[in-house]
């Protein structure tokens, strides 16, 4: 019954028959997409303890947001927000260089 209703990752980590260990893994891949989306879009070059800090809150809101995604599809939201950043990267990467090689030329 609860396994129906269970998110692709909390399935995959079986969170129902396993809820210690599946919980920990949702968790883990919570905070590793979310660190790939922060890398992705927002980080900016920052002093040290200011990045402690910045990651600190991070895994907070990590815990909050691998509750949630038990049931919520968190985890697929953010596969598809680094999937989306990545693209982005990619054609700003390309786009400076064809600049750059119009300009010398």
């Amino acid at each position: 019954m609860v396994e129906e209703r269970l998110t692709f990752f909390a399935a995959l980590y079986r969170v129902a028959d396993h809820p210690d260990q599946g919980m920990l893994f949702l968790y883990g891949t919570i905070v590793i997409l979310s660190i790939i989306a922060y890398k992705l879009g927002f980080s900016h070059k920052l002093p040290l303890l200011k990045s402690i800090i910045i990651y600190l809150f991070l895994f907070l809101g990590c815990t909050i947001l691998s509750f949630l995604a038990v049931f919520l599809p968190v985890a697929e939201g953010l596969v598809v927000i680094c999937a989306v950043l990545l693209v982005y990267r990619i054609r700003r990467y390309f786009d400076h260089h064809k600049n750059k090689k119009s300009i010398e030329t």
